[in-house]
């Protein structure tokens, strides 16, 4: 499923085309994806206009100039592509990517000034929802979510208040939405790895000082995956629609059997399945 970096990747290119335009015209080709679409979707967004094009998470969010904000997942093989006179594109530049088929093509948005940006889904695991945007945080999506990763509220002092005392691991406790926002498996590998501290080492057993450091680690993984695109919507999209991974930028995950990359450490990443995910570590320098 894409993680944190991928949808800030697709936020980011649709934000140029949407962000405050209005929807001339929306039809949706069928009546649900993951879920069922909202009652009179298409005449709710007709003629609304995006004043904004947020992340929460893994949700995009396009806030209307109405009541309602446009609330959109991905779920496992969801994409857009944006259609203009001088071209189309898919935010995240995709790799190898097979041409897409018309249909898996669910949602259309067709912009003022002539874009038209089209959702597909060949797995429909995405959905969309139209939320109240006066109450958006009272949402069930999104009551209850820890701050954002690469916001200012995200501190060592706050890992410090949530791993206190807790004997699990800091990676199933990172991967928890309550105690921060949008991580996923791939990344909280990473950061663990970088920063040496084990991911089955009981949480509320880490220096403060080392919570400080997995602070900035979580920072720079997720930074370094924005900008290079995302670990899947930068390579490729196999048939059936499913993600392929940019597996050579990653130092711990999926690198299992060879060396860490961490300077001065001649262990081998190994591959220990955690509630159903595998997590990649290093048994010598993660501690």
């Amino acid at each position: 499923m894409p993680e944190l970096p991928e949808v800030e990747t697709v936020r980011r290119g649709l934000a140029p085309v949407l962000e405050g335009r209005r929807l001339t015209r929306v039809e949706a080709r069928r009546p649900d994806l993951r879920f069922p679409l909202p009652v009179n979707f298409v005449q709710q967004l007709t003629g609304a206009t995006i004043t904004a094009l947020d992340r929460r998470a893994k949700y995009l969010m396009a806030r209307l100039d109405r009541e309602d904000t446009l609330v959109m997942h991905l779920g496992m093989s969801g994409r857009f592509e944006i259609d203009r006179p001088e071209g189309s594109s898919r935010p995240g530049e995709f790799h190898y990517a097979p041409p897409v088929d018309a249909k898996h093509a669910h949602v259309v948005f067709e912009v003022e000034g002539g874009a038209r940006v089209t959702y597909y889904d060949p797995r429909r695991f995405g959905y969309m929802a139209l939320v109240n945007t006066a109450t958006l945080d009272l949402h069930p999506w999104f009551a209850g979510l820890g701050p954002e990763p690469l916001s200012a509220a995200f501190t060592g002092a706050c890992l410090r208040a949530a791993f206190a005392g807790r004997r699990q691991g800091p990676k199933t406790l990172l991967l928890d939405q309550r105690i921060v926002a949008g991580l996923g498996n791939i990344y909280v590998c990473e950061a663990l790895n970088r920063t040496r501290i084990s991911p089955f080492k009981p949480a509320g057993r880490i220096a403060a000082a080392r919570l400080d450091a997995l602070v900035a680690n979580v920072r720079a993984v997720l930074e370094e995956a924005i900008a290079a695109g995302g670990s899947s919507l930068r390579d490729f999209a196999q048939t059936d629609g499913a993600l392929g991974y940019f597996q050579h930028r990653f130092r711990a995950y999926d690198r299992e059997g060879q060396p860490c990359c961490n300077d001065g450490c001649r262990g081998i990443i190994a591959r220990k399945v955690q509630a159903g995910r595998s997590t990649f570590y290093c048994p010598v320098c993660q501690r």
